[in-house]
């Protein structure tokens, strides 16, 4: 049986939906890190008791065992690929026990902008559960550094389409399943900051006009809005550089109390009309607010002058929107939200004293069984065998493998972190990056992180010509011979050839990796190369990947783009107005 511990948290956690008491999750986080091994054992065990008779678990020969030692001694280690047979049955509608005891009813879409195409992966009530308690735990760590009381958030979140499968299961991105999902409204009203906006905007068919919404929002609640938030950073960034264009047309609506016509559909103008009236003195206060302000520095904190913080995803691929975020933050604290992807969560920010680049997440030994692949390779040339949550060691970078309560076992996440601390008896995570994305030609092999530091090296150059990277990506092109390295830019306005040229340069000797220098020397690798495209063109990058069923509250700008996502590169060539060879090896 499992432990009475286990049990009476679990329950806790469930019933605390609608009262909602932060030191008494604090307390309660507490108790389940302080033996985290023993809760790791108990998680497991309850996964392995509930689906033990599934088809896929079956034919590993568990033979009913719900020890790790069984578990891992059987079950292999998997990615996605692996479980894709399984996970489509289930969407065409079998509705045998092939991966969970209870049957799955919804399926999560990831945001596709890694492999070019979305990945089906189960969601039940208990991974709704996990994020719930995720949520909870980390708004009550940070509402004891920066407390909020009857406010509101200014939300930018959207919901994609969902649809349903041909076996009839609902299908929608990961955001949009907890979104809709009545224990999130209920959660956010117990934490007290229930989202601004109305459910027609959130879930609007069209994402520009849900924007201009989002905005109108904000600004007629200005002084009850405490939170400033969207899932990802880039969605906060994207807002405000959006209202640069539209702030007037914003002013003028909350002035006369009438909707823009650019709001068209029947539904979003219903409920921003019962929302909108005549306001001059908030319109004349917005307006000077704006009309004041250098260069837009200190937007967020002018336009709603009691907001806390900044909360959203920094890490990984939104560290490059951090600088530009800050601009619009002035004084006021970003917050990392927490770890977790589509498939499930991992982590929570309990250290929201940190800035974003510094942020740790401290890993919930309830919400799965997690193992950790150590990044070093055997003297055999073998992986190295994973290790326990418990067992990983300070300092030292591993991959993060899960198994959940949804379906996934031992499922390789991809996610690269390094061991940064210990809260009592739970690892604190720093995400380093997707192990996947790499751009690598011949013995070079350089990861996101090295791009971002090699494209904020170049950047530098252009800061004296008060000038932008507004968004990046890069392309290994293996047709030309020998292969380069492909950088896109675009940028906030115009510079000349000689400092594109220097930036070009910049960029190619800013990739430190010893392959990759050596091979630039001897030219195994040839001449990097940066490409500059039109204004807007990462927006349609963005618009691309909505259209394929994505979130724009999920999308993430492809750092590299593979051969699989012929159709971003296509976007990406057919607006390149200028392109630029370093000579920085020559």
């Amino acid at each position: 049986m499992i432990a009475i511990c286990y049990s009476k948290i679990m329950k806790t956690v469930v019933e605390k939906t609608e009262k909602f008491d932060p030191q008494e999750v604090i307390e309660e986080f507490e108790v389940l890190t302080r033996d985290a091994g023993k809760i790791q054992e108990e998680t497991l065990q309850k996964i392995l008791e509930e689906n033990g008779g599934t088809e896929y678990l079956q034919q590993w020969g568990l033979n009913g065992k719900t020890d790790s030692l069984s578990f891992k001694n059987c079950v292999p280690i998997v990615t996605h690929k692996d479980l894709e047979p399984y996970i489509h049955r289930i969407a065409d509608g079998d509705l045998s026990p092939i991966l969970t005891g209870k049957p799955i009813t919804t399926i999560s879409l990831s945001s596709g902008t890694t492999q070019g195409k979305p990945k089906f992966v189960p969601f039940n009530e208990e991974l709704m559960e996990s994020t719930m308690q995720i949520f909870k735990t980390s708004f009550a760590f940070r509402n004891r550094e920066f407390p909020v009381v009857n406010g509101k958030a200014l939300q930018f979140i959207y919901g994609s389409k969902q649809f349903k499968t041909k076996g009839g299961l609902a299908a929608g991105t990961a955001t949009t399943n907890v979104y809709r999902n009545a224990q999130f409204k209920k959660t956010m009203k117990a934490m007290q900051t229930p989202c601004c906006s109305p459910d027609e905007v959130i879930f609007g068919p069209d994402f520009q006009q849900s924007l201009y919404c989002h905005l109108l929002c904000g600004l007629i609640f200005r002084d009850e809005v405490q939170v400033v938030s969207s899932t990802f950073a880039h969605s906060i960034v994207h807002a405000f550089r959006n209202f640069e264009q539209v702030w007037q047309e914003l002013v003028t609506n909350i002035r006369d109390g009438v909707l823009s016509s650019r709001v068209t559909v029947p539904s979003m103008r219903a409920a921003m009309s019962k929302l909108l009236k005549p306001d001059p003195e908030l319109a004349d206060t917005i307006f000077n607010k704006c009309s004041r302000l250098s260069n837009w520095y200190g937007l967020i904190p002018a336009l709603f002058p009691n907001t806390r913080y900044i909360y959203g995803i920094m890490t990984g691929s939104m560290e490059p929107y951090l600088k530009k975020l800050r601009h619009y933050a002035g004084e006021l604290p970003l917050l990392s939200a927490d770890y977790g992807s589509s498939e499930g969560w991992i982590g929570a920010n309990v250290n929201p004293e940190l800035p974003p680049e510094l942020v740790t997440y401290a890993v919930l030994p309830n919400i799965g069984y997690f193992e950790f692949i150590p990044l070093m390779e055997n003297l055999d040339g073998l992986e190295p065998t994973p290790v326990g949550l418990t067992e990983v060691k300070l300092g030292e970078e591993y991959e993060i493998v899960v198994t959940n309560f949804a379906g996934l076992y031992r499922y390789r996440l991809g996610d690269v972190v390094r061991i940064k601390g210990f809260h009592n008896g739970t690892p604190e995570l720093q995400f380093i990056c997707r192990r996947n994305l790499l751009l690598s030609i011949n013995i070079d092999k350089n990861t996101e992180k090295d791009l971002q530091l090699a494209v904020e090296a170049a950047a530098k150059i252009l800061s004296d010509e008060k000038l932008e990277v507004v968004d990046f990506t890069s392309h290994v092109n293996v047709s030309a011979d020998p292969g380069r390295y492909v950088i896109f830019w675009e940028l906030s306005g115009e510079a000349s050839e000689e400092i594109l040229k220097e930036c070009c340069n910049c960029l190619d000797i800013s990739f430190v990796d010893a392959g990759y220098v050596g091979s630039r020397k001897v030219n195994a690798i040839g001449a990097l190369e940066l490409r500059i495209v039109k204004r807007g063109t990462f927006h349609k990058i963005l618009d691309h990947f909505v259209g394929l069923g994505a979130a724009v509250s999920q999308f993430k700008t492809p750092r590299c783009v593979g051969p699989t996502n012929l159709s971003v590169l296509q976007i990406l060539s057919s607006n390149v107005v200028e392109s630029y060879f370093s000579t920085a090896f020559c």
